[in-house]
């Protein structure tokens, strides 16, 4: 991990300015491959809440996968606020969503983290409410079925205009900004899926389109598609305008 923490300190050299967001994509796979003895740091990395949860997964690969993405978490966020990977406390929301406690920088970072597949994603800010999701492009049968329950009904005409071999891709577009818009907002699945419209078309500049019962919420944030590699979709959600996106690919 040592390795890593030089590369990290080289990326995030600059900071987190204010009018940026940082987007981390990691091949976790790769990330494997690359750093061997990884698990051999765990110990002074994650918390014991992260090493329970971890061990929870059935398959090694997945509970690799998760421990990885939490470890790059920490490793990110400590260089970010100048402290060790292990000593950063996480607090959580009454949905579960995770915060950084209050950090000796007294900066504010908000940050949110998901990983489909063999793909993380992990986005930074400054004083801006967030969320991220990614999502693998899967054999999907029923995906038809799936939007007839939990899309809006705007977005399953969207998804019934399209041919039958673009609505796959488009359904988990679909999921993926969903999915980043409920994280940002930290209610999880207390907000109803049906209660507000993104954009199934790829490339949109501001997928979401609608909100209910208030239509200004939708003024609140702003929602794009993010590069997750191929075979993926993925989706981020910033509260504001008047930001740069920064990606970096690991």
């Amino acid at each position: 991990m040592k390795h890593l923490s030089r590369i990290l300190k080289m990326e995030v050299a600059e900071g987190l300015p204010e009018n940026e967001v940082h987007l981390w994509r990691v091949d976790l796979g790769d990330f494997l491959v690359r750093e061997p003895s990884f698990e051999n740091s765990l110990q002074d990395i994650l918390s014991a809440d992260e090493k329970a949860r971890a061990s929870r997964f059935h398959f090694p690969r997945h509970r690799q996968f998760f421990a990885a993405t939490r470890a790059m978490l920490r490793t990110i966020l400590g260089n970010y606020v100048g402290s060790e990977p292990g000593s950063l406390v996480f607090d959580y929301g009454e949905k579960g969503k995770p915060r950084l406690r209050q950090n000796s920088s007294g900066k504010r970072i908000e940050f949110n983290v998901s990983h489909s597949g063999e793909v993380a994603l992990l986005a930074f800010a400054q004083k801006r409410i967030l969320g991220v999701d990614v999502e693998q492009i899967r054999d999907e049968r029923d995906h038809e079925g799936i939007a007839r329950r939990f899309f809006s009904e705007y977005e399953q005409e969207q998804l019934a205009r399209l041919k039958p071999e673009e609505r796959q891709h488009a359904f988990f577009r679909c999921w993926s900004r969903k999915e980043a818009f409920i994280k940002a907002r930290g209610e999880g699945l207390s907000l109803p899926l049906r209660h507000f419209d993104v954009s199934v078309s790829p490339g949109d500049e501001n997928a979401l389109l609608a909100t209910r019962p208030d239509p200004q919420e939708a003024n609140r944030w702003w929602l794009r598609e993010v590069s997750a590699g191929s075979g993926y979709e993925g989706a981020l959600c910033v509260e504001g305008r008047g930001w740069n996106l920064r990606l970096v690919v690991f």
